[in-house]
């Protein structure tokens, strides 16, 4: 058997990723990527708004020094990782997610939970 070109694997590779994006759009699948994101939101916004919790900050700066240490374990500039997880735990600092509707996902019907 031939060795397949870089191209006709490319094409082949390009053709699989098509239909699998067409197939969790129909099915309506969450990428991983947007399950992390719902992730974190849920735990900044969850330490962020628990009452019971007497120093939230703290909280919050522990949850930042555990997923920056792993992104620094992967090689990422420290400050910039903390940077990056500032911004976002501000973005997330109001209780509505703040992710734009998948109007790609919606049917006829629109549900807001």
């Amino acid at each position: 058997m031939a060795k397949k070109s870089i191209h006709q694997r490319n094409e082949e590779q390009r053709l699989r990723q098509s239909q699998m994006r067409r197939t969790a759009k129909e099915l309506r699948r969450p990428s991983r990527d947007d399950l992390a994101r719902m992730l974190l939101w849920q735990m900044i916004n969850g330490l962020q708004q628990n009452k019971k919790t007497t120093n939230r900050q703290l909280e919050l700066d522990n949850l930042c020094n555990m997923i920056v240490s792993g992104l620094v374990k992967q090689g990422f500039d420290e400050g910039q990782c903390e940077d990056v997880f500032d911004a976002i735990a501000r973005k997330y600092a109001s209780s509505q997610p703040p992710f734009r509707i998948k109007r790609h996902l919606q049917n006829d019907t629109y549900t807001n939970e």
